[in-house]
């Protein structure tokens, strides 16, 4: 049985930095492709960043670049998301992703398997 667990949201004033963890279990991480999504209140999920299977390749949402950073540790079955200059617009629940596949690309969407979610909340 698959499982994604997130931790390590919370509440941060404008300009903090966070760092999200998932961990995978019930499967062989380094089979999988990864990411990250998040939804607001009253607004639809979206994607974030996503990596590939081995790292090598990474994709992130224009609102996010340059401020996000997505790495996994294969050895660790983990995921992270380090997010620093964070603003409020980025108040939300983020959910860990993950689908198998046969390549080395990031993907932006058909993930299969999801997690529970973590609230980050920025404080103006």
């Amino acid at each position: 049985q698959v499982q994604l667990v997130e931790s390590g949201g919370g509440l941060v004033q404008a300009g903090g930095s966070l760092r999200l963890s998932c961990t995978a279990s019930g499967l062989t991480f380094s089979n999988y492709a990864c990411g990250w999504f998040r939804q607001a209140p009253g607004k639809e999920r979206e994607f974030v960043a996503a990596i590939s299977r081995t790292g090598s390749s990474t994709d992130y949402a224009d609102s996010v670049k340059g401020r996000f950073t997505i790495s996994r540790d294969n050895a660790k079955n983990t995921m992270y998301l380090q997010m620093n200059s964070l603003r409020p617009e980025d108040t939300a629940v983020y959910y860990c992703v993950a689908e198998r596949t046969y390549t080395d690309y990031a993907l932006r969407s058909d993930y299969w398997y999801w997690g529970q979610g973590t609230q980050v909340t920025v404080s103006s």
